[in-house]
């Protein structure tokens, strides 16, 4: 196998996962069939295929950029579960 054990605790702990022990046997099976996927489509000869942004050719993306009325600010704060200021409030999520 490609991927090792050392290998899952290294990337949980930077990812910051918990993987339990017996779940680990089978992460280590799906990501190295997964490395093993991205490898095979390394050996694709893709020289002469030009790059493409969408599958489907896009037309009329974009639409006029018009001046309009937006949503009122207490209509909008009016279902937030925590709002402070007119603003949105969230948890902080980054550590001290």
């Amino acid at each position: 196998m490609k991927v090792t054990e050392n290998d899952i605790k290294t990337v949980a702990s930077l990812s910051r996962l918990k993987i339990d022990e017996n779940e680990s046997a089978e992460v280590i099976e799906q990501l190295d069939k997964f490395l093993t996927y991205v490898e095979n489509l390394q050996s694709i000869d893709t020289e002469n295929i030009q790059p493409t942004t969408y599958a489907l050719p896009m037309q009329n993306v974009f639409r006029k950029d018009e001046v309009k009325e937006s949503l009122d600010r207490e209509l909008a704060l009016s279902n937030a579960p925590l709002k402070e200021d007119g603003y949105f409030k969230v948890p902080r999520v980054l550590e001290e």
